[in-house]
């Protein structure tokens, strides 16, 4: 596996408040991927084995409504995070993320996050931390938004 560049993942609210060696060290755990526009990166209920996170490019997150439907729910860019929950939990994916312009990801699979946890316990709980951060911060901006999707696709079952 090809050792990330630590420039790349320095401005990305995932390594708040971490010191370069920690950052050096995640980075030698996550992987980079080219991805052509068009293309999924993943689709809503397969199995989640990864966070990534947008190191350039734009990623379309949408859920699929009632009678095949796609309602987009964000379009994220550079230093966005997705997938983070993948590696808490393991749960199927809530959303299907699409490539809407050409990227390059760097991700993170929930082995590499579990053995990272095992070996480094501080640097795993920090990034950890920074996750919850992401997914929390998520939740409050999208609420409204979420909200408002749920009615507009039980409107259209109803």
């Amino acid at each position: 596996m090809k050792k990330v560049k630590l420039d790349d993942l320095k401005g990305s609210f995932l390594f708040k408040d971490m010191a370069e060696d920690e950052i050096s060290t995640l980075a030698g755990i996550f992987s980079e991927k080219r991805m052509d526009e068009g293309m999924t990166v993943f689709i809503e209920n397969m199995p989640g084995e990864s966070l990534y996170l947008v190191q350039r490019g734009a990623i379309k997150i949408s859920k699929m409504l009632a009678e095949g439907e796609e309602k987009t729910l964000v379009i994220l860019g550079p230093e966005d995070v997705f997938g983070e929950m993948a590696i808490l939990d393991g749960a199927p994916r809530s959303a299907t993320a699409r490539v809407a312009e050409t990227a390059q990801l760097l991700s993170i699979k929930k082995d590499d996050f579990e053995k990272l946890c095992d070996s480094n316990p501080k640097l795993g709980l920090k990034l950890m931390r920074n996750i919850i951060r992401v997914f929390s911060q998520r939740i409050r901006e999208n609420n409204e938004d979420y909200r408002e999707m749920l009615l507009w696709s039980l409107g259209k079952k109803g």
